[in-house]
């Protein structure tokens, strides 16, 4: 009996070598195709770092931080900060109610509402910012109010679907009981399922903010508003010292608004341990 468990035993391990080998085989023979219909030169890659290192120090070194001082620049960049956190705002308001209609075990509109809302969510993160930018451009002109606009999409798409998700998550046994008691829709959100995602909902907003962020320091170079436009009229311009300056402060501003996430969100994880411990 020891013998053929044995056997069956040694059977199942070379099944799965076999599968492994046959699916690494296969991902090889993809990328390699993949390579191929690309027509990607790999022995090109051997000089990149050296072309791209003399590339920076020719033309992009010294960075111009005298043009990024400018009066004109420093309100682009407050501009860029203002679209980012209207955006933000917005969209994380309208994320929340949209992700409980889109919802399956707490949608107060099951049918059309639900599918409507999970739809919008969908076409919301399915075209990215940039695109929503040139379209809202093409519709309203060029300005803040189309890149605020795209952003918001792009929050509400992004956010929206992580709602969603925490939402689906929930115990459902104190939304079935307020249900069954009589409670209304907004009862059941507000006091069934809101203080079940609550801190969740926070921690994804702080993180919803890095990305729309980043977003808006770049959406102003198809004309939507912010710094990016003059990132554009630079690098058209061929300046590059002054594109080298603008691109090194949007790492500066992405840095900083990580670590005062990073903070936020350690701040939020200390005090949900503390009422954890508390109870």
């Amino acid at each position: 009996m020891s013998s053929t468990n044995t056997l069956m035993v040694l059977q199942k391990r070379r099944r799965r070598s076999l599968l492994r080998f046959l699916l690494l085989l296969a991902l090889g023979a993809g990328l390699w195709l993949t390579l191929q219909y690309l027509n990607v030169r790999l022995e090109r890659f051997a000089t990149l770092f050296d072309r791209l290192g003399t590339l920076l120090a020719t033309r992009y070194y010294p960075p111009d931080f005298e043009y990024i001082m400018r009066p004109r620049f420093l309100q682009s960049v407050l501009e860029t900060i203002h679209m980012a956190l209207l955006a933000t705002l917005a969209g994380l308001l309208l994320a929340i109610p949209l992700a409980w209609l889109a919802a399956f075990n707490a949608s107060p509109l099951p049918g059309v509402g639900k599918s409507a809302a999970r739809v919008f969510i969908t076409g919301a993160r399915a075209i990215h910012e940039m695109i929503w930018a040139i379209v809202f451009i093409m519709v309203l002109g060029f300005g803040v109010l189309p890149g605020v606009l795209a952003l918001t999409l792009g929050c509400i798409g992004f956010a929206g679907k992580l709602f969603v998700e925490e939402i689906e998550s929930i115990d459902d046994a104190p939304v079935e009981a307020m249900r069954a008691a009589g409670a209304g829709p907004l009862a059941v959100f507000f006091f069934g399922v809101l203080p079940q995602v609550r801190t969740a909902f926070i921690g994804i907003g702080i993180y919803t903010w890095d990305v729309v962020f980043r977003s808006a320091t770049v959406v102003g170079f198809f004309g939507a508003g912010g710094m990016g436009w003059y990132l554009r009229r630079t690098a058209d311009q061929l300046q590059s010292d002054r594109v080298a300056a603008i691109i090194l402060l949007i790492a500066a501003l992405v840095v900083v608004s990580e670590v005062i996430s990073h903070h936020a969100r350690t701040a939020l994880e200390g005090r949900t341990g503390q009422r954890v411990l508390a109870r």
